[in-house]
């Protein structure tokens, strides 16, 4: 398969790029820094110098020509601006998926959030920071221009807060869950599980460290058209 994962320098994708690589697939990465390319080619990742804050849907379209599916890790991190949590994490995932859909790829995976159902509607939980608030209102909005995109086989993925901590291999992955935290390495074994599994297809799941292990988590999700 060939797959292309956005954002392909942070944390989660770059372990879920070793992942799809030692599986066999045919992996390009989008990077905004050509400095993080040598980290990419040593992982065995194809870079590609893209800067989906200033890219047309053209250029976006050109790269995922020809993929069987992508992957949306991009993000703009904790220490940016509100702007750029909209830039980004908004703006940037409609657009990779509208490019997504001119281009032909069969299947996108977002990686999203937990707590964004709590802004919907506009609502804002008391004590919440600016820079959450935005960074929760960005990431649901691209969730529901993924969610209206017919021609998309689509699955959203909600890790709880994210820790650096050793993979446990057992999580909880289904529409609700309670909060918990979870390892990156975990979530993007996940991941890799639900694009060898093509399970998952049309769904909004969140994931947390559980008590189920990785492949039992997703083998009891739909298959994907």
């Amino acid at each position: 398969m060939r797959i292309v994962i956005a954002g392909a320098h942070g944390q989660i994708a770059r372990e879920l790029g070793r992942l799809l690589v030692a599986a066999d697939n045919d992996v390009a990465g989008l990077i905004r820094n050509p400095d993080q390319a040598p980290d990419l080619e040593m992982d065995s990742v194809a870079p590609v110098v893209l800067d989906l804050e200033n890219s047309t849907t053209e250029d976006v379209t050109q790269v995922l020509t020809g993929a069987d599916l992508a992957v949306f890790a991009a993000g703009a991190g904790p220490g940016s601006s509100v702007a750029r949590k909209d830039s980004v994490d908004r703006a940037g995932a409609v657009l990779f998926a509208e490019a997504a859909e001119q281009a032909g790829v069969g299947r996108l995976i977002q990686i999203s959030s937990m707590g964004t159902d709590t802004v919907r509607g506009g609502q804002r939980p008391e004590g919440l920071a600016d820079a959450m608030y935005a960074y929760l209102v960005a990431k649901l909005a691209a969730e529901e221009d993924l969610e209206a995109r017919a021609a998309l086989d689509w699955t959203i993925v909600r890790p709880g807060m994210l820790t650096n901590g050793d993979p446990v291999g057992l999580v909880e992955l289904a529409v609700d869950v309670p909060q918990n935290t979870i390892p990156r390495r975990d979530v993007a074994a996940v991941l890799a599980e639900l694009i060898s599994s093509r399970r998952g297809g049309g769904q909004v799941l969140e994931l947390v460290t559980g008590t189920e292990s990785i492949p039992d988590a997703v083998a009891s999700l739909p298959v994907a058209l």
